[in-house]
């Protein structure tokens, strides 16, 4: 990279402010007061990210006349859930290939489940009246090199003869160019139903509001501290008071859990995201894009990208930084190394919008498991539920694992609790310093194997046989 070049690409990140673009709102709700003194209530909800948010939602949906507690640390949507690419995917398991390799004897029942959620998340932004830009304008995984091009097109014909390629197409570099302009795009797989943009900072305060019109008591500023059994229930600690509860979800995946031994199955991968300025008329058709799609290129260390609704565009990912530890912490949400990569990569994807600036550049920790998509499970001899390590795709998978969630603190047995996904477990992270240096490894090989036609190494070829990895 010509210093010049990465001169100009450093440039448009000048005036960038570093927060979510998001949660950069003069619409953010204010806050609910903090939970002072003692309560009760039939079940407590910890995390009012999107995997709390639902569970709350529909547990009141489900019984009405169920009293549900929320508990937030900070603010509803202040972590993943209002910093992500907003891209709500049908898929329940990171993506079809994932799906597939881990779980073929159940994949078809898997991806009709993920369909019918993505519905449920669209009749619900709809019923409550929730202002988030949900548009289901699908996703295309583009080509950016000859072998990623054969790759899609192998991969196509072997779904289609499964027959799980209903509503999948094909695109060659014509046809993908003719939806979204990039001298590097070489084709495409376009998944027209499966996926729908939205702002999901605006889907987090919305859901919080219908969790408040049924009746759902939120309290924010309210870190749970411990939780132990009381009696026939539990019992949460808070700094101002204390919760007992018939029965608790734990919803707060990138964090450590409130059950010790669901601790090594997450590490935190940090995700960053640039946005620009609306694009003007004459920009926006100079790169097509008019079906607004989501985007994502077929690299290990990939690209996401999309517009937002006064088209602006988003562009995300590539970097996974996993810090040595394993600690969340707030100086790790912003890497001007990694803005300056990203902006080199954007203009490099788009050379027509040279010239255009960033106004947001962010990042924040996901929470991933070695399966790349949720497991859950039950502690306290079944009066705490968990779900996490849904790896960057939890904007609509984590309304499934709410009613996993809720299926297995009542005790029923249904299609979701007896799937094998639902019945077993990711292998966990060893500890530090093996998780870094496995981490890193892995890391650095799928680096090597973009750069030598996609050939994985021996350390992945024994990574895959493992059903290991690592992915943001």
């Amino acid at each position: 990279m010509a210093p010049s070049a990465m001169s100009r690409w450093t440039q448009s990140l000048s005036e960038a402010r570093p927060v979510s673009y998001w949660l950069d709102d003069p619409g953010r709700p204010e806050p609910e007061p903090a939970l002072t003194g003692r309560t009760v209530c039939d079940l407590l909800v910890v995390g009012g990210g999107y995997s709390g948010l639902w569970t709350a939602l529909i547990a009141k949906e489900r019984d009405p006349s169920r009293d549900v507690v929320l508990v937030e640390g900070r603010e509803v949507g202040w972590a993943a859930s209002g910093r992500n690419g907003g891209f709500c995917a049908a898929s329940l398991t990171h993506g079809l290939p994932n799906g597939l390799a881990r779980w073929p004897d159940e994949i078809h029942t898997l991806e009709r489940l993920g369909a019918r959620n993505l519905d449920a998340i669209e009749e619900t932004v709809a019923r409550h009246s929730i202002d988030c830009d949900f548009e289901r304008t699908g996703e295309i995984d583009v080509a950016t090199e000859p072998y990623q091009a054969e790759e899609l097109r192998g991969w196509y014909e072997e779904i289609s003869a499964r027959g799980l390629a209903d509503g999948i197409e094909f695109l060659d570099a014509d046809a993908v160019r003719e939806q979204v302009d990039s001298p590097t795009f070489l084709a495409g797989l376009y998944d027209r139903r499966g996926v729908a943009m939205l702002n999901p900072a605006r889907l987090a305060w919305g859901l919080k509001r219908a969790c408040l019109d049924l009746g759902v008591r939120v309290y924010e500023h309210t870190p749970a501290l411990t939780l132990r059994q009381y009696g026939a229930g539990m019992s949460v600690r808070t700094p101002y008071g204390a919760v007992r509860a018939r029965r608790v979800a734990l919803g707060t995946n990138v964090f450590p859990s409130l059950v010790r031994r669901v601790r090594p199955y997450t590490v935190p991968v940090y995700d960053y995201a640039l946005m620009t300025e609306p694009l003007t008329d004459r920009q926006l058709a100079s790169i097509g894009w008019k079906n607004r799609q989501g985007l994502g290129d077929s690299a290990n260390q990939f690209h996401y990208f999309r517009l937002s609704s006064d088209n602006r565009v988003l562009w995300g990912g590539y970097d996974a930084v996993y810090p040595y530890g394993g600690r969340v912490r707030a100086e790790h949400d912003d890497r001007p190394e990694t803005y300056a990569k990203l902006a080199g990569h954007f203009f490099t994807c788009f050379p027509q919008l040279e010239g255009v600036r960033f106004t947001h550049a962010w990042g924040g920790a996901i929470d991933t498991c070695s399966r790349f998509s949720a497991f859950f499970g039950t502690a306290h001899a079944g009066r705490v539920a968990y779900a996490a390590g849904y790896t960057g795709l939890g904007v609509g998978a984590t309304r499934f694992g709410a009613e996993v969630m809720l299926d297995l603190l009542a005790g029923e047995r249904t299609e979701r609790t007896e799937l094998e996904m639902v019945r077993s477990k990711p292998l966990p992270f060893p500890p530090e310093p093996f998780a870094w240096t496995g981490i890193a490894l892995t890391k650095w090989s799928l680096a090597r194997a973009d750069a030598r036609g996609g050939r994985r190494n021996l350390w992945l070829r024994t990574m895959d046989r493992l059903g290991l990895g690592f992915d943001s």
